[in-house]
């Protein structure tokens, strides 16, 4: 199966898909472009983590449309994507995806709402009836995920610092939201740990040196429970989060400074921060956003969009990252990444 690393163009008229082969050493090379049939919004630093995401199964590549309010499906194939289907989100600005499965559900910003979706022969159709608000109007949502297990689907509002979740009844359907505060101020990209641990990056505004990490563990599905308060990073303006696959480390971007810190994750989901500066793009510029591990945990992937350019490291047994490559071939208004 052909390893690779997906983004989007997010292109105002003409949103598109560019993928990039992986070799077996971490290095990139473009595979191909691809029309997703909607458009994006043109405009750099869409909010768009899981802008761009995988299936489980890996047959499958999920794109929002944050410009023309729809969401395309492709079909993974040996020589690369090939457009599948392409669904309104019902909803406004879509800007993140979550799959469990062959159940998805969309994230639209503006209008503050989810709603789900069956994967079915090629095609995405609606869950009748799935529609569901978040806390309040204009929350400002930032990301949508499901927790490995499928039950939780859980979504950060930066507007009220809260979180939503969702209990996901055996039907596919969201019973919720369950919203409580988040621990710190602005909560932004998240991913889950096997276990059933969240681990929330915390932007606190944009305030310099204020970003932080905390994190939380789920009891009943759809229920959240503090386990670590605002674990600060001394970075500013942290993104996105991914779990290493062993589910030791954490790692957060942030895009104040171009600076990837890393945490070690304990029991139920503790949280201690291991090096601030774990790895980096263009120390002390802007621009580092969204991220993601390869399924075999070996490299990490991440886009430094005002560069213009993907960056990737190995990840060691230890949590520790060694760049293995900068490439170029992405736009300026580059948004979401997914690796296989």
């Amino acid at each position: 199966m052909t390893t690779a690393v997906y983004v989007q163009t997010n292109d105002a008229a003409r949103n598109e898909v560019l993928a990039f082969r992986r070799s077996d050493d971490g290095g990139l090379t473009p595979l191909g472009r691809y029309e997703s049939g909607g458009r994006g919004t043109g405009q750099p630093h869409l909010p768009s983590q899981n802008s761009v995401v995988l299936g489980d199964d890996g047959r499958w590549l999920l794109v929002v449309n944050a410009g023309s309010d729809d969401i395309s499906l492709f079909a993974i194939e040996a020589d690369g994507l090939r457009l599948a289907d392409r669904v309104g989100s019902w909803g406004t600005t879509p800007t993140s995806v979550a799959v469990a499965g062959t159940l998805a559900y969309v994230l639209n910003n503006a209008s503050a709402n989810i709603a789900g979706f069956t994967i079915e022969d090629a095609r995405l159709v609606e869950l009748d009836g799935s529609s569901r608000p978040l806390s309040a109007d204009g929350a400002d949502p930032a990301q949508i995920a499901f927790s490995h297990d499928g039950r939780t689907l859980a979504v950060t509002e930066r507007a009220t610092d809260s979180i939503s979740t969702f209990a996901i009844d055996a039907h596919g359907y969201a019973n919720g939201p369950t919203t409580i505060k988040a621990a710190g101020r602005t909560p932004y990209g998240f991913a889950f740990t096997a276990d059933g641990a969240m681990i929330v990056t915390e932007a606190f505004g944009g305030e310099i040196g204020a970003a932080a990490a905390s994190s939380y563990a789920i009891g009943d599905p759809g229920a959240l429970s503090p386990v670590s308060g605002s674990v600060g990073d001394t970075r500013s303006e942290v993104c996105w989060a991914a779990v290493s696959k062993d589910g030791r480390f954490a790692y957060v971007t942030n895009f104040g400074d171009c600076t990837i810190s890393s945490y070690e994750i304990g029991e139920r989901g503790a949280l201690q921060l291991r090096s601030a500066v774990a790895g980096s793009t263009r120390l002390g510029e802007k621009g580092l956003r969204d991220e993601a591990i390869t399924r075999d945990g070996r490299y990490l992937y991440a886009i430094d969009a005002d560069a213009q350019k993907l960056f990737g490291w190995t990840i060691s047994s230890d949590g520790e990252l060694a760049l293995v490559g900068t490439f170029d071939g992405v736009p300026a208004t580059v948004a979401g990444l997914a690796a296989s």
